[in-house]
């Protein structure tokens, strides 16, 4: 039995991760935390002390910055939840690590890794929540590597939403549930 996909997304430092956090807790079941960070430097060691102080100890933690496709699948039969923070970052790693790819083949490569990352959360029987930054609503970035990055992540925040059953917008610590009132024309 397939489990479902939700997806939250908000701006940085809106609650997010909390609130994605608060609901995996809530569905009463094993938790498999995937964290997608690479820490580099010493202010990525504080941001990361500061989601693992938050975690209860019972989470299994799974590293995975790079093909977490894989990851999900293994951990997500084996477990009722699983919390995937984040698909920016995770877009973020690829982007850093493609660099010998024009924009366009890293576009279609970024858009098959989410296509696959989608699959494997549609294959397992956990509850799977995405949270992702919505980086699309500031001013357009002054270089070619940020804007690039906004609109891989838009396109791949818009592929989870697609497939998710719920999308939640945070904003000041609140969520709103989004997708139950789209307007979707086919």
């Amino acid at each position: 039995m397939a489990g479902k996909i939700v997806l939250v997304t908000g701006g940085a430092r809106s609650g997010k991760s909390t609130f994605a956090e608060r609901y995996v807790a809530a569905l009463n079941t094993s938790v498999a935390y995937i964290a997608t960070a690479e820490v580099l430097d010493e202010e990525m060691v504080r941001r990361v002390s500061l989601h693992q102080e938050r975690r209860p100890a019972e989470w299994c933690t799974f590293e995975a910055p790079y093909d977490a496709e894989v990851v999900l699948k293994e951990v997500g039969q084996n477990t009722g939840a699983v919390l995937f923070d984040c698909l920016t970052l995770y877009i973020s790693n690829f982007l850093l690590t493609g660099e010998n790819l024009s924009p366009g083949e890293r576009l279609r490569t970024m858009k098959q890794k989410i296509a696959s990352l989608v699959e494997s959360a549609k294959t397992v029987s956990a509850t799977v929540v995405f949270v992702t930054n919505e980086v699309g609503l500031g001013i357009v970035p002054d270089n070619v590597l940020a804007r690039e990055f906004r609109d891989c992540a838009g396109i791949a925040n818009q592929m989870v939403a697609a497939a998710a059953d719920e999308v939640y917008l945070v904003v000041c610590g609140l969520a709103t549930e989004i997708k139950k009132n789209a307007l979707v024309f086919r």
